[in-house]
């Protein structure tokens, strides 16, 4: 395998690392939310400095394999609540639909959709003169705000209604007006026999897709210039990679969590780890993924912030608190989040005209962040912003000093990250917690603390553990059909459909018939329940799923590009790990203690010490609180312990 490229676009910060002869390099650069090609390029200027000692992005995109991209800016739209207003059309005496949907997440759907809904008598499409009428549906919804429309009939021909409607639609609108309003038909995203599901999955789509689409095929258009050999990958939140052309939209939304997720797998894996909790805290929110006995949490209908959508995906949490998450008072409580700074305009220790109050002003306040080094010394601090922040957003209204804020408010983040790790999954003494991301590791020993969690561990690799993680995904594309007839000719019919459109997507990823793998089952489904039926070379239709109320083909090609790796890591104590400085840190006591600083680069296997103590490196620095010890395993991991000596 060549050289690789994973990209990981968070909401303050994209992190960038590249493998080239078993060697690993990283930078990050701040996220431009305005123009994501921006910080795209801006990171390969940077990381091609790393590698040749000088800027050469024309070398670094001629010696490429493959670049991968995943991103949280889905995500992050969602939590946040900023993107376009949608418009809904449905079939006549089906506001049942709506009121499920309603039901499944007021708030969410109010925000998406609200009373931009429009009902059309499905009758009517048969009918020339009827069928023009039903099309003013659109130009309601656009006066009502609509941005974009969404399509979603509650029958079981919605696939026929459904087409009838765009052909009436594209045929009675002009299409320079129809194309400033995108419409989107939910049975041409997902084959799925539910239409609850269906419709938020068109609408968290829609949402998504016109950020997502400028990005991307700028970002492409510009490699293209470069004449990059293979085109830009999209990692999903499938756990595998395609190219931009072939990504649904709502397929990236938590793409780079997910990518954190692979890299939890393969490390407890390497070190035997049962239960393990993982905390990825960025600058907008703090991902939360549980890996039980080496497997990652999956389901195969999964939901984006609670509501249920037809495509599988990784179990993860995904709560608006980071490092640049707004620090408020609501009453006399601190409230944490969900709203940030982002990288534009930022904590106002960034100095970029941020006035809000955030956890990195307070670790800058409180000694624990280097003004001098922070983000690489890419990014100086300004103290002096930071504390007429806290001073004026928290420490004036709630009538305390300044620095009885900062330990108030630090509370109040641990505490919050604490309730949200475990009200995602169980902990208990088996349970560790794998802290990496930028912010990750600053309060994992507190967060630990409040969650009865003893061993923490910190990846060498935690400022971009998450790009680091989609560097050996596959390549691959997935596919559904409902079948309406349970018959062996039928079922052969479809398969062999699912397999020419493999053919053709595969062909354009760069790889022909036998380069890849296939798998194909079925689902059936009988009320609640699901029976799963794994599909051989001898395609038959299974007696068992005869009277299921359901039954969806699925079926999947892959280019396994995975090594898995069998190595087993250890960890003991050798030599006591030298101090490279000393730092002065505020405590609970209120009080300034020095304390050790040690370098991560600068440790060896073995090397071990005790806390109160810092640990940094380039991009990323971990508080050991007293009562805290650490070790240095063979692979250059930390290992954090609450009460070992």
């Amino acid at each position: 395998m060549g050289m690789l490229i994973n990209i990981d676009n968070g909401g303050t910060l994209t992190d960038i690392c590249v493998l080239k002869d078993n060697n690993f390099y990283k930078t990050k650069t701040l996220t431009t939310p305005y123009d994501l090609s921006k910080c795209f390029f801006d990171g390969l200027k940077d990381v091609s400095k790393v590698i040749y000692g000088e800027e050469d992005v024309a070398r670094l995109l001629a010696e490429v394999e493959h670049i991968r991209y995943s991103t949280t800016q889905g995500t992050n739209a969602i939590v946040e609540r900023k993107g376009p207003k949608l418009g809904m059309v449905i079939n006549k005496g089906n506001s049942n639909l709506i009121s499920l949907m309603k039901k499944q997440d007021p708030d969410l759907f109010t925000f998406l959709v609200g009373d931009r809904v429009e009902e059309i008598d499905l009758a009517d499409l048969k009918d020339p003169e009827s069928a023009a009428e039903t099309t003013t549906s659109i130009t309601r919804l656009t006066a009502r705000g609509a941005n974009r429309v969404v399509v979603c009939f509650d029958t079981d021909e919605a696939t026929q209604f459904e087409s009838q409607f765009k052909k009436i639609a594209f045929n009675n609108y002009p299409r320079h007006l129809l194309g400033a309003v995108p419409m989107l038909f939910a049975t041409e995203l997902a084959e799925d026999v539910s239409s609850g599901r269906r419709g938020w999955t068109a609408l968290v789509n829609s949402f998504l897709h016109p950020a997502m689409e400028s990005f991307l095929y700028n970002a492409e258009n510009r490699l293209r210039e470069y004449r990059t050999k293979n085109p830009l990958l999209i990692f999903r939140n499938d756990g595998d990679a395609s190219r931009v052309a072939k990504t649904i939209a709502l397929k990236t939304y938590s793409s780079g969590p997910r990518g954190g997720m692979e890299g939890v797998k393969e490390f407890s894996k390497q070190y035997k780890l049962s239960n393990v909790i993982s905390m990825d805290i960025g600058g907008t929110t703090t991902d939360i993924g549980h890996v039980v006995n080496n497997v990652v949490d999956e389901s195969r209908r999964g939901t984006v912030e609670g509501v249920p959508i037809s495509f599988g995906l990784c179990e993860i949490a995904s709560p608006g608190v980071g490092g640049s998450s707004i620090l408020s008072i609501d009453g006399k409580n601190i409230k944490v989040g969900p709203e940030s700074v982002g990288a534009v305009p930022g904590p106002a220790s960034f100095g970029r005209g941020g006035k809000e109050s955030t956890m990195t002003d307070v670790n800058l306040l409180m000694g624990l962040l280097d003004p001098k080094t922070f983000f690489g010394g890419g990014l100086k601090l300004d103290i002096d912003r930071a504390l007429a922040a806290i001073q004026e957003n928290i420490a004036t209204p709630l009538g305390i000093s300044s620095d009885e804020a900062l330990i108030k408010l630090r509370d109040a983040y641990d505490t919050k990250v604490a309730g949200e790790l475990s009200s995602f999954a169980t902990v208990s003494d088996e349970t560790v917690l794998l802290a990496f991301g930028g912010a990750g590791p600053m309060s994992a020993c507190g967060i630990a603390d409040k969650s009865g969690i003893k061993t923490v561990f910190i990846p060498k690799t935690a400022a971009v553990f998450s790009a680091y993680g989609i560097g050996s995904c596959d390549i691959g594309q997935s596919y559904a059909v409902v079948l309406t007839d349970f018959t062996d000719g039928a079922l052969k019919a479809a398969h062999a459909n699912l397999v020419e459109k493999a053919e053709r997507d595969m062909f354009a990823e760069g790889y022909a018939d036998g380069d890849y793998e296939v798998s194909a089952q079925l689902v059936g489904a009988s009320g609640d329940n699901e029976t799963t039926h794994v599909l051989t070379d001898k395609i038959v239709f299974p007696k068992d799923l005869s009277s299921s109320d359901s039954v969806t083909l699925e079926f999947s090609a892959r280019k396994i590009l995975r090594i898995e790796s069998s190595k087993q890591a250890k960890s003991s104590k050798g030599e006591p790990a030298k101090q490279v400085a000393v730092r002065s840190i505020f405590g609970d006591n209120q009080e300034w203690s020095d304390l050790p600083v040690y370098d991560v680069s600068k440790m060896k296997s073995g090397n071990h010490g005790v806390g109160p103590a810092v640990i940094e490196e380039e991009y990323f620095t971990c508080l050991v609180r007293q009562g805290w010890s650490f070790v240095v395993t063979e692979l250059g991991d930390v290992c954090l312990t609450k009460g070992a000596k």
